[in-house]
């Protein structure tokens, strides 16, 4: 057994792991945990990156003597480092309203490739009053691999969440970058790549974008399938090998971004359990007597990818007000508007998923939901109902799992393609099948 130390960044909690692969298993178990969200100072919304770098050392101590080290979080959002090398100031976070408004140019997605989202890295950069004094851009991965190892480098699969990614070529686009100061983007590394050594023990990029590890630990026996990762957000998609770049796909709104080993995510982001998730926050209650009393409530369909659930705040009531306006039925109870969120986000999935196929192409024969959405059982069992196909679900740490297999395979500790590490989780996690009612 070879033992290595994930670290998976959430949007809502962080937690370094020991991942331990070999004789066939791979097993993962949590040393450290601690929370994580946005800090409102004055009116700009940040990430208390400092903080996260604290909890991460914390964590990495706990994990003990370990054979590699690999970072992964959430996209699009970045540092900037003067010429010395200091960080200019703490990264704004992606939910604040300075993109509010932004448009995207005609001609962008048949470059980039990616589903328009006002928080991308490139629209985020105009609305960046450091830009001017910047030396250098790091997302929040490569960022804390900077911090750990002294090393500068931009992951590839989370560099294409950027929108200055050519996806045909995998390199930054000359077209789209042009306006950048020069040299602001570093070097490209590859899941796989070493990325430096902390304290003697090497530093592996991984799929640093964590629905990118995602997808490594999808359990899938063939490649008819679809995935849900679902935790604050819902990225549901197919693996391709290309990308699909017609007008079809980019009025439906799909992305395409790097996987691990050149492979293609194209998926849809479905704003996903962000609204369980503010809704709880307001009401300052537990989660599982509520999915009790909504599996036997009646909800509402809306739109959860309405900018208007974008931003934290009064959840329950914003989705009244969508509600009203839009002359639904207005859920009323704290249980009514649980099963509204629930049974919204299994539509939302199961549209993703069918115009995925159309799309693309690919058939779906099985629907993996990987990520803290597969413990909920009613959003399993629904989304199974809407999409009329079978849905398996788990691992619930597919982003650790998929974080631990690419180091693994970078030590030795295993080998193959991602159907040998995927056969891996497959044969050693544990999985439950909803067939749809």
């Amino acid at each position: 057994m070879r033992a290595v130390a994930a670290v998976d960044l959430g949007a809502s909690s962080g937690r370094v792991v020991r991942g331990a692969v070999g004789d066939g298993t791979v097993h993962v178990e949590e040393v450290h945990r601690f929370p994580n969200g946005p800090v409102r100072l004055h009116d700009t919304l940040h990430w208390d990156v400092l903080g996260l770098y604290r909890e991460v050392l914390t964590g990495l101590a706990l994990a003990g003597e370990v054979d590699g080290i690999g970072i992964d979080s959430w996209a699009v959002d970045y540092g900037l480092l003067d010429e010395r090398g200091a960080l200019l100031g703490n990264p704004v976070h992606h939910r604040d309203a300075r993109t509010a408004g932004i448009t995207a140019p005609d001609g962008l997605y048949e470059v980039n490739g990616l589903q328009f989202q006002p928080f991308n890295t490139m629209f985020q950069l105009q609305a960046e009053p450091l830009l001017p004094h910047a030396a250098q851009l790091l997302l929040i991965p490569d960022l804390l691999t900077y911090w750990l190892t002294g090393e500068r480098g931009a992951e590839y699969t989370n560099a294409t969440t950027t929108g200055l990614i050519d996806v045909r070529s995998g390199r930054w686009s000359a077209e789209l970058t042009r306006a950048l100061p020069r040299g602001l983007l570093p070097d490209l590394r590859h899941p796989g790549d070493p990325a430096g050594t902390f304290e003697g023990v090497p530093v592996i990029a991984v799929g640093s974008h964590d629905t990118a590890s995602a997808v490594v630990a999808v359990p899938a026996a063939d490649d008819r399938f679809a995935y849900i990762s679902c935790g604050t957000w819902s990225l549901v998609g197919v693996e391709l090998h290309s990308p699909v770049l017609t007008a079809a796909s980019r009025a439906a709104n799909f992305t395409n971004e790097g996987g691990v080993d050149g492979t293609i995510r194209y998926l849809r982001n479905v704003m996903g359990l962000w609204l369980l998730q503010e809704c709880l926050r307001r009401w300052n209650t537990a989660l599982e007597p509520l999915l009790r009393a909504a599996a036997h409530a009646r909800g509402t369909v809306f739109d959860p990818n309405d900018p208007v659930f974008l931003p934290p705040g009064d959840m329950p009531a914003r989705i009244q007000r969508w509600c009203r306006a839009h002359d639904l039925r207005v859920p009323d109870t704290p249980a009514e508007i649980v099963r509204s969120v629930l049974d919204s986000l299994a539509i939302a999935h199961r549209d993703a998923i069918a115009d995925a196929q159309r799309l693309s192409g690919k058939e779906v024969r099985v629907v993996h939901v990987v990520g803290g959405g597969s413990r909920n059982e009613l959003l399993c069992q629904l989304t199974a109902d809407a999409c009329g196909l079978p849905v398996l679900a788990g691992p619930a740490e597919a982003t650790a799992l998929g974080n631990v297999l690419v180091q693994a395979r970078a030590v030795g500790a295993t080998h193959g393609t991602l159907a040998d590490l995927r056969k891996l989780v497959r044969e050693s996690q544990p999985l439950r099948r909803y067939l749809p009612r």
